[in-house]
């Protein structure tokens, strides 16, 4: 059965702060990275719990 998805609204704060030379920071396109990792997962899991009888 072919899933559709007709919208998926994602929702992101991000504060643009300057690092101040601290190296336990992720960067900023790291940080952004993990966002998209983690927006990408839950939406599997509610794909996955919308298949389920």
């Amino acid at each position: 059965m072919p899933i559709l998805i007709d919208e998926v609204v994602i929702s992101v704060q991000v504060d643009n702060r300057a690092s101040g030379g601290s190296s336990s920071q992720p960067s900023d396109s790291e940080t952004k990275k993990q966002i998209v990792e983690e927006c990408v997962e839950q939406v599997l899991e509610i794909l996955k719990q919308q298949q389920e009888p």
